[in-house]
């Protein structure tokens, strides 16, 4: 995509389709689904230093995209209702990246609500399984949207403020990897220790 700002000219990194962020969406949270799958039991309980197990990063996620996936469940004039419209373009999924991690740097961490419980092993399957389901629907339900609608609805978000449905959905697609990198930061230790 082209801005022209004046008489300089400038490339912006692309804007997803709705194609591009529903395999996004699904290649990323089949990844960790599947990540997580593949952990040994021991793995799967591990604490380390006070960091999330890996149950409780699985967790955190599902506690994460229910409301966007009930969000995506309304009609797009009750959202609008419910939040407004967007004063501003989608920003790109690199720029969304970006906001996130100045937060996180900032200090920025998940409220109350998204503070996920312990994920005992007899309900790994079952939290695996509610994530996938809960993918699957978001994925669906993006096609009820148009790519306008994307980029002029708004929701809110607890941590990065008011987020297009599009950028709420790179929140989504970055989030999850995000927390799949923090397993596999928090088994290293116990990997590297002989």
């Amino acid at each position: 995509m082209w801005h022209f700002n004046g008489s300089r000219c400038k490339v912006s990194l692309k804007i997803m389709s709705k194609k591009e962020l529903q395999q996004r969406l699904q290649k990323n949270h089949l990844r960790f689904i599947h990540h997580i799958r593949s952990l040994s039991d021991f793995d799967f309980l591990y604490v380390n230093q006070n960091k999330w197990t890996a149950g409780q990063q699985v967790d955190h996620i599902i506690k994460s995209i229910a409301p966007v996936n009930l969000a995506f469940s309304f009609p797009g004039f009750l959202l609008r209702i419910l939040f407004g419209k967007a004063n501003r373009p989608s920003r790109t999924f690199e720029a969304l990246v970006e906001k996130y991690k100045l937060k996180l740097e900032a200090g920025g961490r998940a409220t109350s609500r998204f503070i996920p419980h312990s994920i005992n092993l007899t309900d790994r399957e079952k939290s695996l399984n509610h994530l996938q389901d809960l993918t699957h629907t978001l994925i669906s339900r993006i096609n009820s949207f148009s790519e306008e609608q994307l980029d002029t609805l708004i929701l809110p978000h607890p941590l990065l403020g008011k987020l297009t449905l599009r950028e709420m959905l790179y929140f989504t697609i970055h989030h999850v990897e995000h927390h799949e990198i923090q397993v596999m930061k928090n088994l290293e230790k116990h990997l590297s220790t002989p």
